[in-house]
């Protein structure tokens, strides 16, 4: 089993930054992959970034050039930077981790940005 954390959710003003953490405990094997997916009311989860553990990272289109994931091995911990933040960046955010066949999420974190 594995258990995931999150936190850094909040309310933001358009253009404004959060920082997202997701620490993984539990029985953790390598390589992995952690990512952050979102949902926003009335959709459907989406890929908002993964990294793995080689440091390999992929983003939705959508948030190119604004978000950054990184991860600490050492603290088997995820982040997702989040800079220039729009009003449709508002959405519950979870952490996942993946394992080969298996697969972990956290219980989310919700991000709203408003003015």
């Amino acid at each position: 089993q594995v258990q995931l954390v999150e936190s850094g959710g909040g309310l933001v003003q358009p253009g404004g930054s959060l920082r997202l953490s997701c620490a993984a405990s539990g029985k953790i094997f390598s390589p992995n992959t952690m990512g952050w997916y979102r949902q926003a009311p009335g959709k459907q989860r989406e890929l908002v970034a993964y990294i793995t553990s080689g440091g390999s990272t992929n983003y939705a289109d959508s948030v190119k050039g604004r978000f950054t994931i990184s991860r600490d091995n050492a603290k088997n911990t995820v982040y997702l930077q989040m800079n220039s933040l729009k009003p449709e960046d508002t959405a519950d955010y979870y952490c996942n981790y993946n394992y080969r066949y298996l697969d972990y999420w956290g219980q989310g974190t919700q991000v709203t940005v408003s003015s």
